[in-house]
C-alpha cells in the first residue's frame, strides 16, 4: 500500500504533504507540511520509520520555524526514546510518534489500533510541538464510530472531534485544523 495526501490548514494559513510507503519490513511516513506556527513562517520536513506493526523506529524533522533552524532525531529502542541523543524520561512505554503540525501521524495509531466498530483505546504518544526542545507524552484516546469515522480525544491538548478519513487510510477531516485537499493510493 502506497498512499499520498495533501491538506489545508484551516486554522491559520498552511498547508501538508505526506505519503505512506511500504519497506520490506514495515512503512516510511514523509511529508512536508508549509505553515504559519506563532505568526512565524515555517516549512517543517518530516520521516517517520514505522515497524510492520505500525510502531515508531525512528523520526527526523528538519527545517525552519522563523530565523530558527530545525534538526530534530527521535528514536525508540527497548531502551525508550531519545530526543537528539538525550534519553526522554517517562515515554518508555510509548510506541507512537505523534508531530504536532500535520494529521499523517494519526496513521499509524489508527492502522496499529486495527479498531472494531465501537471499540475504543487509548494510544498515547510521544508528542513533538513545533519548535519543542524534548518530547512530551500526549494521552490520546480512539473510539471507530464506523467504517471511516473515529472519535478522536487529546484531554490535555485540549482537543475532541470526529476524524473522517480517506479510503486510503489518511485522515481527511480534522475539524478546525485540516482538510484533505487531494489523496490516492
Amino acid at each position: 500500500m502506497s498512499a499520498f495526501a495533501l491538506w489545508r490548514r484551516l486554522d491559520t494559513p498552511g498547508h501538508d504533504a505526506a505519503s505512506i510507503l511500504p519497506l520490506p519490513d514495515g512503512w516510511r511516513l514523509h511529508g512536508t507540511a508549509v505553515l504559519v506556527h506563532d505568526s512565524l513562517p515555517a516549512r517543517l520536513d518530516y520521516e517517520l520509520e514505522l515497524d510492520a506493526g505500525w510502531r515508531t523506529r525512528w523520526g527526523v524533522v528538519t527545517g525552519f520555524l522563523g530565523n530558527r533552524q530545525v534538526d530534530d532525531t527521535i528514536t525508540r529502542s527497548a531502551r525508550g526514546w531519545t530526543f537528539n541523543g538525550r534519553h526522554v524520561a517517562g515515554l518508555d512505554a510509548l510506541v507512537d510518534l505523534d508531530l504536532a503540525f500535520t494529521p499523517a501521524t494519526n496513521l499509524q495509531q489508527i492502522r496499529r489500533l486495527d479498531l472494531a466498530v465501537g471499540q475504543r483505546a487509548a494510544a498515547p504518544a510521544a508528542w513533538l510541538a513545533p519548535g519543542a526542545d524534548t518530547l512530551v507524552e500526549l494521552p490520546q484516546y480512539y473510539r471507530r464510530d464506523g467504517e471511516l469515522t473515529y472519535t478522536y480525544e487529546a484531554p490535555t491538548v485540549p482537543y475532541q472531534a470526529t476524524l473522517e478519513l480517506a479510503p486510503n487510510g489518511f485522515v481527511r477531516s480534522y475539524p478546525g485544523l485540516w482538510a484533505l485537499e487531494a489523496s490516492s493510493g
